[in-house]
Order: structure tokens, then C-alpha cells, then sequence
């Protein structure tokens, strides 16, 4: 049984075979989500080959995608990118009273 060391040293971030923070709950929650839906085509009646075939081609785009992100993005940038989204484009002040109270 092979041993897998996860963490790198003392306050750094989680890291697995090259993901990085929370991309590892991500593919978690994929996988998850494929075995359900196998489940359900299973359920459905769909031949078996057919259902591992759909499986295969999702479960390695996920792979892909993931690794994508955690290498594009790393341990933040995702949530600063969707965090940039709420960000007002500009500001508008009609007077300066509120800047001439933060010098006292």
C-alpha cells in the first residue's frame, strides 16, 4: 500500500499530486457526482459499456479541467477572480468631508 505525504511543511497550502487548496474538494465533489450519475444511467437501462464509456469521457474532462484551474489560478486566484466580479467600477463622492476625518 503506497503512502502519499499531502502536507508540504508548516503553514503552506494542502497540496495532492499538483492540486493546490480547494481544487482537491473540487475534484472530490466531481467524482462524487459521476458515480451518481453512473448510478442513475445504470438505473435508466443504458448498456453498461456505454455508461462506462460517458463516465471515462466526463471523469477525465474533469481531470483536465481541474488540473487546469489549480495551475492557472493556484491557491486564491479563483476566489479573487469571482470576488473581482462584485467590484463597483468606479466611485462617485460629492464631497471630501469623509476623507478629511481619516487624517484625525
Amino acid at each position: 500500500m503506497a503512502i502519499y505525504q499531502i502536507n508540504k511543511g508548516i503553514n503552506r497550502p494542502i497540496e495532492f499530486k499538483g492540486l493546490k487548496a480547494q481544487y482537491i474538494g473540487y475534484l472530490g465533489g466531481g467524482l462524487v457526482c459521476l458515480l451518481v450519475l453512473f448510478a442513475v444511467l445504470y438505473i435508466a437501462g443504458i448498456p453498461v459499456l456505454l455508461c462506462v464509456l460517458v463516465i471515462a469521457a466526463l471523469g477525465s474532462a474533469l481531470f483536465m479541467q481541474v488540473y487546469r484551474l489549480s495551475h492557472r489560478y493556484g491557491e486564491f486566484g479563483l476566489m479573487k477572480r469571482a470576488a473581482r466580479r462584485y467590484l463597483p467600477g468606479y466611485l462617485k463622492f460629492r464631497s471630501r468631508k469623509l476623507f478629511n476625518h481619516l487624517s484625525r
